[in-house]
């Protein structure tokens, strides 16, 4: 039906990238402001990648998508910004997430574990948002829009906060999650993941 979600993977060449990939990017990671990791490329290569950023003092944000059960322990601990969605969050946590209280007691569950700040994307509804400095959680809404193709809204979240945490890292979290929910938004409402943001002059402005 118009909206639904389908997710659909296609590893190819992500599954190519390997440790000595890593090595000769070394100097980009470790200089980067934020680096981005998810589990579309082997779990180990993508966690040495947060070691490696999480050593220079970088920025890391995770996305473990797609979810695994016995996710490596480390990906809690060096993930600054930890990510999921609803499915994802059940996947590692084993807790349905169907409203705003189990999105807290997965957020709770992955602090725990040792996240520093979890946020869980909630579709429609926004997202939950949750940190050791903050155990009180956000309900940050999502603007009311016609969702057409769902396919890319993580992804433009996910990158619409790693662009806000590396070129605006003075706006509060809850600011940066407000803004990429926008982002993400503006991807669902036409069909593929490409978004039409920059020639779309009626949309908020307050983006950048």
């Amino acid at each position: 039906s118009l909206g639904q979600n389908v997710i659909v993977i296609v590893p190819g060449a992500n599954l190519l990238l390997n440790f000595e990939d890593l090595k000769r990017a070394s100097d980009v990671i470790c200089k980067a402001k934020v680096v981005v990791c998810q589990l579309e490329i082997t779990p180990a290569v993508s966690l040495e990648a947060l070691k490696m950023a999480h050593a220079s003092g970088v920025k890391t944000l995770f996305n473990p998508a797609p979810a695994l059960a016995d996710l490596d322990p480390e990906f809690y601990t060096y993930s600054d910004i930890f990510c999921c969605n609803e499915t994802e969050a059940e996947i590692l946590t084993g807790i349905p997430v169907g409203n705003l209280e189990d999105a807290e007691k997965v957020g709770r569950m992955l602090l725990e574990r040792g996240c520093k700040l979890v946020i869980v994307t909630l579709g429609a509804e926004g997202c939950m948002m949750i940190s050791g400095d903050e155990p009180i959680p956000k309900h940050v809404p999502a603007g009311k829009v016609r969702a057409v193709d769902t396919t890319g809204a993580g992804d433009s979240f996910v990158g619409a906060l790693a662009f806000y945490l590396a070129y605006y890292p003075k706006l509060s979290m809850e600011e940066m999650i407000r803004k990429s929910n926008c982002v993400a938004s503006v991807s669902v409402q036409a069909p593929g993941t490409q978004s039409s943001y920059p020639y779309r002059k009626d949309l908020p402005q307050d983006l950048f």
